[in-house]
């Protein structure tokens, strides 16, 4: 037996939708990831990026469980003393209602310059409304 390894001209991309409308963080995130990555085809080669395109609608009217809501703080560093910036999860909603999402989409790929590649898949809208009219979608449940 002989191990097939996929070449980067014979990937072939599909595009999926998700609608994260009252759908919990976390799972939405992972499901976006691993579509992302490609692991749910069976060619997935861990050093190509073999993804399809992920769109998200409805990317601010997730769900979070528990005392999340509260609790939640994003953290950015900008490396010099002092430099701490904490913003809770209600200001972020606020000012950036999507970034939460592509945050937890962005920290469950892979941490190496491939991610960079496949993080430009993805598509975040507000609403219900898309820019993918004219292509096949293959709607996902969550």
């Amino acid at each position: 037996m002989k191990t097939y390894v996929l070449k980067s001209p014979e990937i072939k991309r599909e595009y999926y939708l998700i609608d994260a409308m009252g759908k919990p963080l976390g799972r939405v995130a992972s499901k976006a990831a691993h579509i992302l990555m490609g692991k749910h085809k069976p060619t997935y080669t861990s050093h190509l990026d073999n993804g399809d395109f992920v769109i998200i609608i409805n990317a601010d009217k997730f769900l979070l469980t528990g005392r999340k809501p509260k609790n939640k703080i994003y953290y950015h560093y900008s490396g010099y003393v002092g430099g701490m910036n904490a913003t809770p999860f209600k200001e972020m909603m606020a000012k950036k209602p999507l970034f939460p999402m592509e945050r937890a989409i962005k920290g469950m790929l892979p941490h190496n310059k491939l991610a960079k590649r496949m993080i430009k898949k993805l598509f975040l809208y507000q609403g219900s409304e898309h820019d993918f009219k004219k292509v096949s979608l293959k709607t996902i449940e969550i």
